[in-house]
């Protein structure tokens, strides 16, 4: 029995001796050094990046310049329409008022003679303006 302890003593050796070079290989793994290639490339994806902002910024600009003629364009348009209208609308309301007055002056008239004459008083009572 001691020859088979012994040989199983080497294998258990053995393979903790494996498993602890294979184990400290994976611990022990340098890094992977940082060449100038490696600098490089980064040196130009940084300048792409930052022109790519650059670019974005511009059109953002644009765009923005562009909302303000468009905001401008909507003020004007509302200012023309309500302009418009009041133009459109004056000749209405001053032949309205010419109506009004001539209405009173017939209604006055109206009563003046409803009070001369029976029948006319009569009919405007009929009609409610007296």
């Amino acid at each position: 029995m001691n020859r088979k302890m012994a040989f199983e003593k080497g294998i258990i050796c053995i393979i903790v001796t494996i498993s602890l070079l294979a184990i400290s290989s994976f611990c022990f793994a340098g890094e992977v050094p940082f060449t100038l290639e490696d600098r490089d490339r980064l040196i130009k994806l940084e300048t792409k990046v930052e022109e790519g902002f650059k670019a974005v910024n511009q059109r953002i600009d644009g765009l923005q310049g562009l909302m303000y003629v468009v905001i401008s364009g909507i003020f004007i348009l509302i200012g023309f329409v309500i302009w418009d209208r009041r133009t459109a609308l004056a000749p209405a309301i001053r032949k309205n008022k010419e109506l009004e007055e001539r209405e009173e002056k017939i209604e006055r008239a109206l009563k003046e003679l409803a009070k001369k004459d029976p029948t006319v008083a009569e009919v405007l009572r009929n009609v409610g303006l007296l």
